[in-house]
């Protein structure tokens, strides 16, 4: 993408652009609420070339992991395989970075879209050097076989790749991590832990969960394990399961050691719908009274989401997602009481990867009426996951590259450590404190693709369409 624009500077290696971020601020008067628009000038800076990334992933035997492995080669090879549809081409279908366009606006002709990854320079899946942890220490190829997620005639194509990876067995791999690559992101991809309390002492603080380690308390889960220890080697750390692994504590020792850490949970299958239509309805002006979600499924999350406290995590990150939505109408919810929310996992092992879930939506609609949705949605639930495993690390990654500064000052900073831009990709956001949590899809899409196009000096603000009903006045 070649912008031309007074407010962009780039020399090859960097590109620098001004951006006027438009922001109300609010007051309330005996008059009502005061509205005060302000202007604030930002200057962005972005590296132009990707680091060499590496990918830790905890849990690289399990679906989700052995799928993500799979298809980056299945994707280098550019390998085909056949079934009784007939003939499929490896692609990356289900990821933002990969598959998706933002939209530029009108040039007079037709509307200009353009793909997500032409924006600003980042990674492919390709790029990326993946290897991890497994408490199963079958090879990927065995693992792959075990998860039933892809056909077999591509199976067996993969399997020269993927039989010589073992997970490693260790916590502990400096070597990798110093000598290999100019950036690490270790990613949880691993079961659902059960919650682990936050209390003074425990986990509030750096110290505290350093002394907790040591101490081996109770309260410290496997995953608080992995990312200190990743952040200390100076990895970024992505949270994919429901589990509160990001207490206070981590996030305070990912500040000292400048790394960046994201979670909780990957937002795939039925979260996604649920995001984006609870949006739809309420934006709507209609007003959801029940949600009730079913789920089966058959593979090794599906069997420990059958334990009560693990499910109580995932229930926890499930049903937070409309929160925001039903706090933004007043009109609709002037208690502030959000709609009735179920939600149930069942394990069933004949159905696998193959995830049911069945939602029944019923909606308050004009003058005393109802109306109801019922969904059936059969999610390939790694399918589904795996895209998002590259999407997180690439977004990472990219964040390791941008500064910003007040342009007043002059003075660059890097992005506050808990990277809330990944928000789109995730169930239940780990947003900095103080800053709220939008769960609305379309909302996360459009706040990612804004920054990126801010960050190549494009307007960001061209859904307007004012054009169209305007006569467009002259530019400057």
């Amino acid at each position: 993408l070649i912008v031309d624009s007074p407010h962009v500077h780039c020399d090859g290696n960097e590109i620098e652009t001004t951006f006027h971020y438009r922001k109300n601020h609010f007051s309330h008067t005996p008059e009502g609420l005061k509205v005060s628009p302000k202007l604030h000038e930002y200057l962005f800076k972005t590296q132009l070339k990707p680091k060499k990334t590496g990918v830790l992933l905890v849990g690289i035997g399990g679906n989700n992991g052995s799928t993500s492995v799979g298809a980056v080669f299945a994707n280098k090879k550019h390998m085909t395989w056949r079934t009784k549809e007939g003939l499929h081409t490896a692609n990356y279908f289900g990821s933002i970075t990969q598959a998706s366009t933002v939209h530029l606006g009108w040039d007079g002709e037709q509307q200009v879209h353009v793909p997500f990854n032409e924006i600003i320079p980042i990674l492919s899946p390709n790029d990326l050097v993946i290897d991890g942890w497994d408490i199963n220490n079958k090879n990927l190829y065995e693992a792959m076989i075990r998860a039933k997620v892809f056909e077999p005639e591509l199976q067996e194509k993969l399997r020269p790749y993927m039989e010589p990876i073992v997970p490693m067995p260790s916590i502990y791999y400096p070597d990798f991590i110093a000598s290999n690559q100019e950036c690490v992101v270790v990613l949880w991809t691993a079961n659902t832990e059960r919650y682990t309390d936050v209390t003074e002492g425990l986990n509030m603080t750096a110290e505290d969960i350093l002394m907790s380690i040591e101490k081996s308390a109770d309260e410290v889960s496997p995953s608080n394990i992995f990312a200190v220890a990743a952040i200390l080697e100076g990895a970024h750390y992505i949270n994919g399961s429901p589990q509160n692994t990001l207490v206070p504590g981590i996030i305070e020792l990912a500040r000292k050691h400048n790394v960046f850490v994201g979670g909780d949970d990957f937002k795939s299958g039925q979260t996604k719908i649920k995001s984006a239509l609870i949006d739809f309805l309420v934006s709507s002006g209609l007003k959801p009274e029940s949600i009730v979600s079913y789920n089966h499924l058959g593979n090794n999350d599906g069997k420990n989401l059958s334990e009560a406290r693990q499910f109580r995590s995932k229930e926890i990150s499930k049903s937070s997602v409309v929160d925001d939505m039903v706090q933004a109408n007043k009109i609709l919810y002037p208690t502030g009481k959000n709609p009735d929310h179920c939600i149930v996992i069942k394990y069933v092992p004949y159905v696998g990867d193959s995830k049911r879930a069945m939602d029944e939506y019923i909606c308050s609609i004009f003058m005393g009426g109802r109306q109801t949705f019922v969904i059936h949605n059969t999610c390939e639930d790694s399918l589904l996951a795996s895209p998002l495993i590259y999407d997180l690390v690439i977004l990472t990654e990219l964040a390791t590259r941008i500064q910003y500064a007040d342009a007043s000052d002059g003075q660059f900073h890097s992005f506050h450590e808990v990277l809330s831009m990944l928000s789109v990709l995730l169930k239940a956001p780990v947003v900095p404190a103080g800053t709220p949590v939008s769960n609305a899809f379309m909302r996360q899409f459009a706040s990612l693709t804004k920054l990126v196009t801010v960050l190549a000096g494009v307007a960001s603000d061209t859904d307007m369409q004012i054009e169209f009903f305007t006569q467009l006045p002259k530019a400057h």
